[in-house]
């Protein structure tokens, strides 16, 4: 029983962690009908930052940098080259996050090269007993504050500027043009916030018991977008539903790969893969997302 505790509580901490990438996912998506696949490269970038001025300046201050640079680099992208996509084509913006991942990648790998890079936070290394169970201190703070950060995004979606313009363009962005809304400056400002995610995420990946920041991070990062998938990539509700529900999957099915050994080795890597699979074929549009309606 304490095992299965255990598992459920790192769970539930892995599974916070892809919901602030969904919502990462899910904020652009909402704001701009781009699914953004450089997603992963922001978030390597972000944290090996962290980790590379960490002994310089300490780690508050090289978290500070990493979560600047970050929302600078997205910001920076969006403005000078996908918001530059003739006819503002979707598709074509997609496809080039694509190759705006592989080319930051490959800066980020010629920097780190095969490295693994401790991350330096204050907690790494640190255990919590908390009766019969013994859990890494990150994932104590990762259940108790990131709820509290997920809850203040969506506060603030629901009630300031941005969020509202956001909202507004989704319903109507025609409408919201017409009423003042500047739907570059909601671009810009989803795609910000979209980076600032995507380093607390990594930091919170790259902490003990991780060993600290690599290129598999990549990985990682790529698997929260099944976790979109299966919550709706729409729905900021659905992104943190998505995110638990894989978490969960992932960490449970790997604690018991020795009971699932029939189904062969490496199951733990494939089964958000196959619940979103599942998902697809009963609710194409995820558990929360919008169902289109179509007028004949």
């Amino acid at each position: 029983m304490s095992n299965l505790l255990e598992l459920v509580a790192n769970g539930v901490s892995l599974g916070l962690l892809y919901s602030m990438i969904t919502l990462g996912f899910v904020v652009v998506y909402k704001a701009t009908r781009v699914v953004n696949f450089a997603y992963p490269a922001f978030m390597l970038t972000g944290v090996f930052l962290v980790a590379e001025a960490s002994p310089e300046i300490g780690f508050a201050a090289a978290a500070a940098l990493g979560l600047a640079v970050t929302a600078l680099l997205t910001l920076l992208s969006e403005r000078f080259l996908v918001s530059r996509v003739k006819g503002g084509d979707h598709h074509g913006m997609a496809i080039l996050t694509i190759g705006l991942n592989i080319v930051i990648l490959a800066e980020v790998s010629r920097r780190l090269h095969e490295r693994v890079l401790p991350l330096g936070a204050p907690w790494d290394g640190h255990v919590v007993h908390l009766g019969p169970l013994t859990l890494p201190l990150t994932v104590v703070i990762t259940v108790a504050f990131i709820p509290l950060l997920i809850a203040a995004l969506v506060l603030a979606l629901r009630t300031t500027g941005l969020g509202l313009a956001i909202r507004a363009s989704v319903e109507d962005a025609e409408g919201a043009t017409l009423v003042g809304v500047r739907l570059r400056r909601v671009s810009a400002g989803a795609w910000a916030v979209s980076g600032l995610l995507a380093t607390v995420a990594g930091i919170g990946l790259a902490s003990f018991p991780s060993p600290g920041v690599s290129l598999s991070m990549e990985a990682v990062a790529l698997t929260a977008f099944p976790a979109a998938i299966i919550g709706g990539m729409d729905s900021l509700g659905g992104a943190v539903a998505g995110g638990l529900i894989v978490g969960m999957v992932q960490v449970l099915v790997a604690g018991y790969q020795d009971e699932l050994s029939f189904l062969g080795l490496g199951l733990g890597d494939v089964a958000a893969y196959v619940v979103m699979l599942a998902i697809l074929l009963w609710r194409p549009s995820g558990l929360f997302g919008a169902k289109e309606v179509s007028r004949v």
